[in-house]
């Protein structure tokens, strides 16, 4: 997801990284390190996770890969696919392949460890809920 080089964080090695949801239903691994990591405050993602931002991580498709059970796909809006567990709810990845082609967002608190996610950047900053106070230190951008 490097839509001019705004979300890299130049995190890409070779780490595995393993994660699921609440019910433990689903297990995915992360093959590499993540290659971006931002918090967005769009109002589907908000929806999406039932979270005031949500968080995501990136990798390269190929990088990822559901090792137990199988995620249930939703298309929420034309092009966006988000993935989540059919047992308990828990929003685990996104998939918008025309904005950003061949990469799947992960909800970062769904890692095994989720301070793995070191976001970079906030998004949509503009429908924020306005009791959240922003990171200076992040770039930030009203829209995407």
């Amino acid at each position: 997801m490097n839509r001019g080089g705004t979300l890299m964080a130049g995190n890409q090695g070779k780490q595995a990284h393993d994660g699921g949801c609440l019910c433990g239903a689903i297990r995915y691994r992360l093959k590499s390190d993540p290659e971006w990591s931002g918090n967005c405050h769009c109002p589907s993602c908000v929806k999406a996770t039932g979270g005031a931002f949500s968080t995501w991580v990136g990798v390269k498709k190929e990088n990822f890969e559901v090792i137990k059970g199988g995620i249930k796909i939703c298309e929420t809006s034309p092009g966006v696919e988000r993935g989540f567990c059919g047992n308990c709810g828990s929003s685990l990845t996104c998939v918008i392949e025309k904005g950003w082609p061949g990469q799947v967002s992960v909800t970062a608190s769904t890692l095994d460890d989720p301070s793995l996610a070191k976001p970079t950047v906030d998004i949509w900053v503009s429908t924020k809920m306005p009791w959240v106070k922003l990171d200076e230190a992040l770039k930030s951008f009203p829209e995407f």
